[in-house]
């Protein structure tokens, strides 16, 4: 949902990551990655603007940061 919303395609978060192809399809799998691969994928999404949300009661979330919409 994060790569989407900022019009990303799987190579393009690849690249910015520093990560593979495969390693994005991974994660969208929902397979288990090393928690430094995980913090530069987040990275690279914060840094085009995506926010991550916390579990409020109604599930963890994205958004894009006020002034990126």
């Amino acid at each position: 949902m994060a790569r989407a919303a900022v019009g990303w395609g799987v190579r393009d978060l690849a690249k910015e990551a520093g990560v593979s192809v495969d390693t994005v399809s991974r994660l969208e799998r929902g397979e288990e990655l090393q928690p430094r691969t995980l913090a530069a994928i987040q990275t690279a999404l914060e840094a085009a603007g995506v926010e991550f949300i916390p579990e409020n009661g109604g599930g963890a979330g994205v958004r894009l940061k006020r002034g990126n919409a």
